[in-house]
């Protein structure tokens, strides 16, 4: 069975390009019957927010993303600590004292003199004494994975066969001096662990997948297959961040934008596949080929994804509404549903015409050339019950009546009406309304 993750670092709010990785790796364990882990990677204790985890389980829980079962590496030290023990054994760790200031510099002197910063094992050639010396003036080591020789390889799931130089990256640091293990260490021991199969992230991930490769070798454990995807940048270009709130799913959640239009967005934009509204995630799943995504980066268009939530709501089903909508107070079951889910842009909107369609209306006084029409309007309108067919009813005697067509009719009585120039059709609507409400809205606007 494949075993697909998604491992955010509750740092900050998720995003619009996080919301991608979610829904590539959820859609392909749906559509390949798999697994769906949620690997909260908490490690870093100066910046996790418990606040952060909730909102990474609502946001989730809003897309509608269903996991089969949550970790977090905070609760799995033990498991770090055994594989780091079994690297060192094997004489692939080695200890190192520089400080961040001083490893600084040697990438910056590494630049000036034309070499690429890549760190040169300065701490292998360290004597027992020196570190005894080091450790004296109060220096604690960070560990370092030794990386092997040669060039490494995988084929990747977007970008095709690729391959890196090992001898052009840095060891990596797999323990800081405090003890605490970084990510590109226990992402590949948790991965071991829990039976990943596949690995779906971001193009930013190319360098640690050829590190952490290593690092699968060295631990002896099969490896996934890893497969890169393009980024979603801001329109300018930028990168999203979750440290600056670009685009997080909190905030279009709070500016109404549909659950379903964000994961079709952040799922379909930069591929091949045109950005269009779906009907469920299941759909969504059926339209997902990692083939089709771009090498290039894809920039945001909020105005689009509007546009999309917009399509995506005038195409939800009642039965996929019905819990919201009575939520907001609206009535009127599928029928009032499908009367004006054509003329909204958000669904709360919904509550908004249910409000005009049976709550009463301020006065909404006529033009001067409209105040015959209206009160022949009263004075002509039809006996309940009303249906569908009472409006063309209603305003084809009315028209012959008083000579009025198209706009000139159907404008003055849609203001009086419901307040509004503009929605529903009121052939739909107007039983909604009903008679009474009708009858009092035209006298007050005379």
């Amino acid at each position: 069975m494949s075993v697909f993750r998604f491992a955010p670092s509750p740092t900050g709010f998720l995003h619009l390009g996080n919301a991608r990785t979610l829904m590539l790796n959820a859609l392909l364990a749906r559509k390949s019957g798999g697994r769906m882990i949620l690997r909260l990677d908490d490690t870093d204790v100066a910046r996790v927010r418990e606040e952060y985890a909730e909102a990474v389980r609502d946001d989730l829980a809003w897309l509608g993303v269903a996991v089969d079962a949550e970790y977090r590496q905070s609760e799995r030290a033990a498991l770090y600590s055994a594989a780091f023990e079994r690297l060192r054994e094997a004489g692939r760790l080695y200890p190192a004292y520089e400080t961040e200031e001083e490893l600084d510099l040697g990438r910056r002197l590494a630049r000036a003199s034309g070499r690429p910063p890549v760190y040169d094992r300065r701490a292998l050639t360290l004597t027992k004494e020196r570190r005894a010396a080091l450790e004296a003036q109060g220096r604690r080591p960070h560990w370092r994975f030794r990386l092997s020789d040669g060039r490494i390889g995988w084929k990747d799931g977007v970008r095709g066969p690729q391959e890196i130089d090992l001898a052009s990256l840095s060891d990596p640091i797999v323990a800081r001096d405090d003890g605490g293990f970084l990510y590109v260490f226990t992402s590949v021991v948790d991965d071991a662990d829990l039976g990943v199969t596949d690995v779906v992230r971001g193009e930013d991930h190319v360098t640690n997948t050829a590190v952490q490769l290593d690092l699968f070798a060295a631990l002896g454990a099969p490896p996934p297959a890893f497969a890169h995807h393009n980024l979603l940048t801001t329109a300018d270009g930028a990168g999203l961040s979750k440290r600056e709130g670009s685009l997080s799913l909190g905030s279009l959640r709070e500016q109404g934008v549909e659950a379903l239009a964000v994961a079709a967005y952040a799922t379909l934009i930069g591929s091949s596949e045109a950005v269009r509204p779906v009907a469920d995630l299941e759909e969504l799943a059926g339209l997902i080929d990692l083939g089709k995504l771009s090498r290039s980066p894809a920039r945001v268009d909020p105005e689009e994804l509007s546009a999309l939530s917009a399509k995506t709501v005038h195409g939800l089903a009642y039965h996929a509404v019905a819990p919201r909508l009575e939520a907001l107070g609206v009535g009127g079951g599928a029928a009032f549903w499908e009367t004006v889910r054509g003329n909204l842009a958000r669904l709360d909107e919904a509550a908004d015409w249910w409000r005009i369609a049976t709550a009463p209306l301020g006065t909404v006084p006529a033009a001067h050339e409209d105040a015959a029409l209206l009160a022949e309007a009263a004075a002509s309108l039809p006996s309940e019950p009303w249906d569908e067919r009472t409006w063309k009813t209603w305003t084809s005697a009315l028209s012959s009546a008083t000579g009025r067509k198209g706009r000139g009719l159907f404008a003055p009585l849609r203001l009086a009406l419901t307040g509004e120039p503009h929605g529903p059709e009121l052939a739909r609507l107007l039983p909604f309304i009903g008679r009474a409400r009708a009858l009092e809205r035209l006298h007050r606007s005379t």
